[in-house]
């Protein structure tokens, strides 16, 4: 993909989502970080702040950045994760995962890729996650917003295509991130074992890696790919 595409990253101050705004920073296109309101993107990048649990705000939002620069890629990275058994959970806890999870997502590409049909090229890449081969105790319900996401890429990939659009999941195994460190913080160790003996690759997985995959999904490389869950997982 020639340089000085748009990008936009939901979740872009996390662990992967900054992995992913540098990667593309790097490649000399012009990022737009989305995360909460309050922070700040990184040096020389752009911000928008919004919560995505409030979906007429993200649409607003959406809105006045597709008019202002329109969008060439579109990565839905944000995500809420919770570990608990799903009896602990309320019903608010399952519908705001639900809403930044995959909602957002919906209403964020249904926003931003008239810009990409009016170029007839663009990009869209939603994080699914390991957690939907079932292995995972507590995520109910965030294997259930992931699912969803699948769900997106699939639709959206049929309707897009034809516009030169393609839409892809990328579904990363256990990454070393912040979040991971904060879930499993009384237990790392024993969680780091239990990853590895997993894998068929025996390293973890590292925020560079998904990025490495996020950068090739959007490249010409890959303009025949689309509707695909693409793991990238150590091997499990």
């Amino acid at each position: 993909m020639k340089a000085g595409r748009h990008v936009v990253i939901t979740g872009g101050l996390g662990t992967i989502g900054r992995a992913m705004a540098a990667a593309f920073a790097a490649e000399g296109h012009r990022v737009t970080v989305l995360d909460r309101p309050g922070g700040a993107a990184p040096g020389g990048m752009g911000w928008l702040g919004v919560d995505l649990n409030d979906l007429a705000a993200t649409q607003e939002a959406a809105s006045r950045l597709a008019a202002d620069d329109p969008v060439d890629v579109l990565i839905n990275n944000a995500a809420l994760i919770i570990n608990k058994p799903h009896d602990a959970f309320s019903l608010a806890e399952y519908e705001d995962q639900i809403r930044v999870n995959s909602s957002a997502a919906f209403v964020l590409t249904r926003a931003l890729v008239p810009g990409m049909k009016a170029k007839a090229w663009g990009r869209v890449i939603n994080l699914t996650s390991i957690t939907l081969n079932g292995q995972w105790d507590g995520y109910v319900p965030y294997v259930a917003s992931k699912g969803a996401m699948l769900g997106l890429t699939k639709g959206f990939a049929r309707e897009l295509g034809p516009h030169g659009i393609t839409v892809n999941a990328i579904s990363p195994g256990a990454v070393v991130s912040e979040a991971e460190n904060r879930v499993f913080a009384d237990r790392l160790e024993e969680y780091n074992a239990w990853v590895l003996e997993r894998q068929c690759i025996k390293s973890r997985i590292q925020p560079q890696d998904v990025a490495n995959l996020a950068l090739f999904l959007c490249s010409d490389a890959a303009r025949m790919i689309s509707g695909q869950n693409v793991a990238i997982d150590g091997g499990w």
